[in-house]
């Protein structure tokens, strides 16, 4: 019993002073976050409201903890709900490329950050959500279900990518519809789709079963010839944790098989050195992707093919921290998916270490 009771003890000495370092490494990160801040409230790419909203998220879910950083909130929240268009969505238009410049990933986004930062009229995440809600590919092909970076462009298209964060920001926020006004129709998805979409991209055989793939046309994981002779593209890391993500708001439990394959895809490959199968491409967004998709599914930890256990806010967290440049940002010095933009991997960094405390 005394043994016990001192391994209690050692534990949640330890425990705390790793929350205390993960405390320390945010609000560095925040503080370097706030002198980004240009004169009209945005960070980094005005023309990009995502790339507000992200820090303003960061910044959000660290709270008072970096100071009173109130005053830069709200100045960001002013910034994105003027981007906020009469279709809902938040973003800006780019005439003549066949898009509305990026209106679903940023529209999603924006949402999700604007309502953890209690910073929108409800009225503003009820117009995004239906905004949203109508960008949901519908039909009967691959793509059905799934979104795209725009609700309209000019070829039809769905990535897992997006239709993660667009499911993420719709489950996020879904209890904002009880304000909307009677009599109106409320948004919600087609959550079966949603499903069929993210299943369709998992692999079914071999080592990397239960992975998931970006979309059924971009080889961003490569591709090969299955044993049905169908040419599949592969699944890697961040797209693997998109489909626990997906699949999970979808709510679907840890004891469906799609759920139960994408996580052990997830455990036979875990790491935090490397986006695998990726590299060092897209780094901080599989940071962040992991922590969100985890704690959405609620795994408070994985068990690998030997029987390890991984404690993977423990690692995830170390990793990260490591990380973390004198000056407080964090930066990928491989720009694939913007990711040496300090704002943006700052950003991913803060959210998925809040996730590991």
């Amino acid at each position: 019993m005394k043994k016990m009771f001192l391994a209690a003890i050692l534990c949640a000495a330890w425990c705390a002073a790793n929350a205390s370092e993960i405390d320390d490494a945010m609000v560095r990160g925040v503080q370097w976050l706030a002198r980004q801040q240009a004169a009209d409230g945005s960070f980094s790419d005005p023309q990009m409201p995502a790339l507000t909203a992200l820090p303003l998220w960061a910044m959000a879910v660290t709270g008072d903890a970096a100071g009173d950083t109130a005053q830069i909130r709200a100045a960001a929240a002013r910034y994105i709900l003027a981007t906020q268009r009469d279709d809902g969505g938040f973003y800006v238009p780019k005439p003549g490329r066949g898009g509305s410049g990026l209106g679903n990933y940023n529209t999603a986004v924006c949402m999700s950050a604007l309502y953890d930062a209690g910073l929108a009229p409800n009225e503003a995440i009820l117009k995004a959500r239906d905004y949203i809600a109508s960008s949901q590919l519908t039909g009967d092909d691959t793509m059905a279900g799934g979104f795209g970076y725009d609700r309209i462009s000019r070829r039809r298209y769905a990535d897992l990518s997006n239709t993660a964060y667009a499911l993420d920001a719709m489950r996020r926020t879904e209890g904002v519809e009880d304000f909307r006004a009677k009599g109106q129709k409320k948004a919600d998805l087609n959550w079966d789709a949603a499903i069929r979409f993210v299943e369709h991209l998992q692999e079914t055989e071999g080592e990397r079963a239960g992975g998931a793939a970006y979309n059924e046309r971009t080889a961003q994981g490569g591709s090969e010839t299955n044993s049905s002779g169908r040419v599949q593209l592969r699944a890697y890391g961040s797209m693997s944790y998109a489909a626990v993500l997906s699949l999970c708001h979808a709510k679907l439990t840890r004891d469906d098989m799609r759920v139960k394959s994408a996580l052990e895809y997830c455990s036979r490959f875990w790491t935090v050195d490397e986006n695998p199968g990726m590299g060092a491409q897209g780094l901080y967004y599989y940071y962040d992707i992991i922590a969100r998709a985890l704690s959405v599914a609620n795994v408070p930890s994985l068990v690998q093919p030997d029987g390890e256990v991984v404690d993977w806010k423990s690692e995830l967290a170390a990793k990260i921290r490591s990380l973390q440049r004198e000056d407080g940002s964090w930066a990928n010095s491989n720009n694939r998916f913007w990711e040496s933009d300090p704002v943006l991997a700052t950003s991913f960094a803060i959210l998925a270490l809040n996730l590991c405390r």
